[in-house]
């Protein structure tokens, strides 16, 4: 694939390749998106019929770039005596100035020609193809070309403008001009979408137009989002940028949802621009400490979203989170199943330890309040919903074979969840980590009943039923020829056998004893989960191991730092230092944006980590990566109205300073150094 350039403010996005031409791709989104929709799937620029060659792009900043062009094909030499210049920024709308320069002593007589195309594809469409049911018409006026699509009460629109005049037809504009000696012509395209009728019950049916932002505003908010979040002093360069590239990747993440008029993260660019249960938990996670902001907004949005009945094609069920919500045309009009759909099961454990995590460091008693009745709904489905087989574990199984998932866990690509020797086990499935999470879930829902619902016979109950959870899970999911815990259980309660990654997120759960948890740890560090730049999501001698699979034995950065979380709890502060260093150096490689996910390669086979070829970037929870290892390596732990602070920085990455720690006390500021490794070692 050849190298593209992104740029975006929130889910509205534009992917072209680095002459900043869309051309429309079969295999990746290119294109201008917003709200699951193409806007645009051609957007050629030509001087006199010929494409333009890139020279430099300058990514000025996440939602503004800059192409530096030349016309012809490269040679050895080149003496261009023409060149442009496209600057390009996304503010909810979409400008792109085209200026061409005359570098030669004489006049220039040129022909400049912007072909433009909307296929109106869903996103869902671009890799799979198909033919639309609506209809598209192009309208021209004097300065303007309007596309549109319209399907029932379901369109699309997108209205392209120009502040020179040219001719305009239903392809494109073509500008004929004579620039002087050493002069230069421009022109400022102008491109405003429109949404109306998304369809789908969870959706109003109500024209939307994206808000159009300048360069200065946007400039602006950044700023103000910066200035929010403690600021770092750090000997460790590598860790400093990967600081400062998350906290702009997650502004630059942030989105207006057309349900619901709040700012909200999504996933990830390409492919997950919008909202995702899982995914925005664990993000909102990694971030309490430094951008606590997040979470309200996410947590009263998807509270509100809280399945209420049995809906087969959804996979919707009484009290269950949702999964993932799209706004584009096949979830309208019930092609697939995203409006939204509920095919996680891990959703809803996740949002109950949200909600008591943001209460333990935010002091927000209200929300808790306000969100009582969603948080027992949610651990009610965990009881009934949740435990398919009556057995006391949540299970999974879609209810919707056509075009629901069918691993509903965070692995949740089709081969992800198989024995050692690499059978797949049947439906349903009940994975070890989603028990982990019911456990701690169990226990925060305790918090919450017994501190501020004033009902201690039920923080009784889910005490007990927790404790009934943990003595189970540490029966039933034992490996013990191996000393470590099953990825999952099969339909007959047998262990699917495989060591993978996803024990560590046990112990960030707590439901490891004390005596089994370095056995745990010495497994997450050993020679098969460990490669050196990261723990693998799946061990090496696994049947169906593939350093470069996608749920199979990749790195996953937050995979990695929720291990890190878990073995910080359980008092490893040593190896979670090995995972947070390891993790650095691989953002250093990345230019501090670490991605969804790298390949598993062992560190000794190669002096980098070698790039997962269709890995999201940025991401949120990849981005929220760095700042949960922050919070690892500070030791910060909230404690009724104070902010424990016990650090253990290790061995070269000398002086971490976090300044204006956000939460319930106020501000404060956390300072942890280096020390040699004996040193380390013998710290009681």
């Amino acid at each position: 694939m050849k190298p593209l350039v992104s740029i975006l403010d929130g889910n509205t996005f534009v992917v072209s390749d680095r002459s900043g031409d869309i051309d429309p791709s079969p295999d990746f989104p290119t294109g201008f998106f917003s709200y699951d929709t193409r806007f645009l799937s051609t957007w050629q620029l030509t001087l006199d019929g010929e494409r333009l060659h890139p020279l430099s792009v300058d990514d000025v900043q996440y939602f503004e770039s800059r192409y530096f062009l030349v016309p012809g094909e490269p040679t050895h030499y080149l003496d261009a005596k023409v060149s442009v210049i496209r600057h390009r920024i996304i503010g909810g709308s979409f400008d792109e100035e085209v200026a061409v320069l005359n570098h030669s002593g004489e006049p220039a007589e040129l022909t400049v020609r912007m072909e433009v195309g909307s296929d109106f594809a869903d996103l869902f469409e671009i890799k799979n193809p198909q033919q639309k049911k609506g209809r598209t018409c192009a309208v021209v006026g004097e300065n303007h070309l309007l596309l549109r699509y319209e399907r029932q009460s379901f369109r699309r629109e997108v209205n392209i403008t120009t502040t020179e005049p040219g001719a305009i037809d239903e392809h494109g504009m073509t500008f004929r001009i004579t620039i002087p000696p050493h002069g230069e012509w421009s022109t400022r395209l102008h491109l405003t979408t429109r949404v109306l009728g998304a369809g789908g019950r969870d959706f109003r049916d109500s024209l939307r137009m994206q808000r159009s932002r300048s360069k200065e505003e946007m400039e602006q908010e950044l700023d103000q989002w910066l200035a929010q979040a403690p600021r770092l002093g750090s000997d460790c360069e590598p860790l400093s940028t990967a600081y400062r590239r998350s906290l702009i990747d997650l502004a630059a993440l942030r989105y207006t949802s057309i349900t619901h008029a709040t700012q909200l993260v999504t996933a990830g660019l390409p492919w997950f621009m919008t909202l995702f249960g899982r995914d925005s938990m664990f993000t909102c996670l990694q971030a309490l400490p430094f951008l606590p902001q997040m979470v309200p907004p996410t947590l009263r949005t998807l509270a509100g979203l809280q399945g209420t009945r049995i809906d087969d094609f959804r996979d919707e069920e009484p009290g269950k989170l949702l999964h993932e919500l799209r706004y584009g045309e096949s979830a309208g009009f019930e092609e697939q199943p995203h409006s939204p759909y509920f095919g996680s099961a891990d959703s809803t454990p996740l949002f109950v330890i949200l909600v008591d995590e943001y209460e333990r460091w935010s002091g927000d008693s209200d929300l808790v309040r306000t969100l009582e009745w969603h948080v027992r709904a949610a651990l009610d489905w965990i009881d009934s919903y949740g435990d398919l087989l009556g057995t006391g574990y949540i299970w999974y199984e879609t209810r919707n074979p056509e075009s629901g998932l069918e691993n509903q866990c965070w692995k949740d690509s089709p081969d992800a969840i198989s024995y050692a020797d690499g059978r797949l086990p049947d439906f349903p499935r009940a994975t070890c980590e989603l028990q982990g999470y019911a456990y701690d879930a169990k226990i925060r829902g305790a918090r919450l009943a017994r501190t501020f619902w004033n009902d201690p016979a039920y923080a009784d109950r889910l005490e007990r039923e927790a404790a009934e959870l943990k003595e189970r899970f540490n029966r039933d999911f034992w490996v013990p020829d191996g000393e470590y815990y099953a990825i999952a259980l099969d339909t007959d309660g047998r262990p699917v056998d495989t060591l993978s990654s996803n024990i560590g997120h046990l112990l960030w759960s707590g439901i490891v004893p004390p005596d089994r948890a370095a056995k745990v740890a010495a497994h997450l560090l050993g020679p098969k989960l460990f490669s050196g730049w990261g723990v693998r999501t799946l061990a090496t001698d696994a049947g169906r191991y593939n350093p470069l699979g996608y749920h199979v034995g990749t790195v996953w950065p937050f995979d990695n730092s929720m291990i890190a979380w878990g073995l910080w709890r359980y008092g490893f502060r040593r190896e979670a230092g090995i995972i947070c260093q390891a993790m650095c150096d691989a953002a250093r490689f990345f230019n501090g944006r670490l991605p969804e996910a790298f390949a598993g390669y062992d560190r000794s086979r190669t002096t980098y980590p070698v790039q997962y070829p269709t890995a999201c970037s940025p991401q949120a929870w990849s981005a929220g990566t760095p700042l949960l290892l922050l919070r690892v390596l500070l030791g910060l732990e909230p404690q009724g109205e104070h902010l424990i602070i016990n650090p253990a920085v290790p061995e070269g990455m000398g002086r971490i300073e976090l300044l204006d720690i956000p939460g319930r006390w106020r501000r404060v500021d956390a300072l942890g150094r280096s020390r040699p490794q004996q040193e380390a070692d013998t710290e009681p």
